[in-house]
């Protein structure tokens, strides 16, 4: 059987290397010039811009599969899982506050957004419901199908949330602290730099049992969540002290930018335009509560307003740990706050799915 026809439906292994080598290629000139989140950024725009124009280098437009990123993520959520440390268990006790104020922002920000995006008069209300749904793209999208919203409409206006708050986000704390977030600040994981044989097998090994954890348990975001617990687990337990190195990560960061920038291929330039500008005006108002409840709550839980701000952003929970991480701060208090987030954005959203329908 020829190599090409063990592949996904439509995955053409030629194209497929070239959008990654463009995805790198991007991150390496946004890390040269000094960009926040350098690898991430840097090949979701490339690979995004060459989407949007519709080259065709090798006669295909630029693609990814999305399953790929189940071979990297879990890099993510290993890293995440090593910052475990018997101190953090103790200092958790301390994210009460931040925590249940979670259950006021989320509806806060969804009922901000609604209205908002209702008032331009360019959606119907089932889309505009799901479509400022502060979390769980995946979980709204079909939820929304199945209430008869306008679906490709529904999936930009999500994909356009994570997008603008990927870029949005950096680039406020660039301008805000002067800080550069991510590779090209030159952010080094302590542990990440030696690794021997049995140090790849505990990583390795925390990484494919966590993913098969979050996929038998239906964790929240499993493909990262899952991987935390066990590698939480195996560094408590002090099995091993070792993370991925920042070469995995960096790697990670290419993958996840480059298969977020296909998601742009065939997109109407009208329907962009339009996406672009609603889910604009819905992340702003999601950015600004998120700041709000930051200064309101650092005091409370004893945390940085920069890492309580990170923990209410409204981004994806894979690309708000990287910028924790790329930060050194507080990784697990922003990680924790994004499944809950996902947890109640989902509940919400079912539960007021029939008023809105009505």
């Amino acid at each position: 059987m020829p190599l090409f026809d063990r592949l996904p439906a439509g995955i053409h292994l030629p194209t497929l290397a070239l959008t990654l080598a463009l995805g790198t290629a991007g991150g390496f000139v946004a890390r040269a010039l000094h960009l926040p989140l350098a690898m991430l950024l840097g090949s979701l725009l490339a690979v995004a811009a060459a989407a949007l124009a519709g080259l065709r280098p090798l006669g295909r437009l630029p693609q990814c599969p999305n399953g790929l990123r189940f071979f990297f993520v879990p890099v993510i959520g290993v890293a995440i899982g090593g910052s475990f440390t018997p101190q953090i268990v103790m200092e958790a006790q301390l994210w009460w506050p931040s925590l249940l104020a979670l259950g006021l922002f989320i509806p806060i920000a969804h009922l901000s957004g609604y209205r908002a995006l209702r008032a331009t008069g360019r959606l119907d209300p089932v889309t505009a419901f799901f479509g400022t749904a502060p979390g769980g793209l995946t979980e709204t999208v079909l939820m929304g199908e199945e209430m008869g919203a306008d679906v490709p409409m529904l999936t930009m206006l999500q994909f356009m949330r994570l997008i603008l708050t990927i870029i949005l986000v950096p680039l406020g704390f660039l301008l805000v602290t002067g800080q550069v977030v991510g590779s090209a600040g030159g952010a080094a994981m302590a542990r990440a730099q030696a690794h021997g044989g049995a140090d790849w097998g505990w990583i390795l090994g925390a990484a494919a049992l966590g993913l098969a954890l979050g996929k038998v348990s239906r964790l929240p975001a499993g493909i990262i969540t899952g991987p935390i617990v066990v590698s939480a687990a195996v560094h408590l337990a002090g099995l091993t002290t070792a993370i991925p190195p920042q070469w995995a990560i960096m790697a990670t960061q290419i993958v996840i930018g480059t298969s977020l920038g296909v998601r742009f291929v065939r997109m109407p330039p009208g329907q962009f335009w339009l996406a672009l500008r609603l889910a604009s005006v819905n992340v702003g108002i999601f950015i600004a509560l998120a700041a709000a409840f930051a200064f309101a709550l650092a005091d409370f839980v004893h945390e940085p307003v920069v890492a309580v701000f990170l923990a209410f952003a409204p981004g994806g929970l894979t690309e708000m740990a990287l910028i924790a991480l790329s930060l050194q701060m507080s990784v697990i208090y922003v990680t924790a706050h994004h499944v809950l987030r996902i947890v109640l954005a989902v509940a919400l959203a079912r539960a007021f799915s029939g008023r809105i329908g009505r």
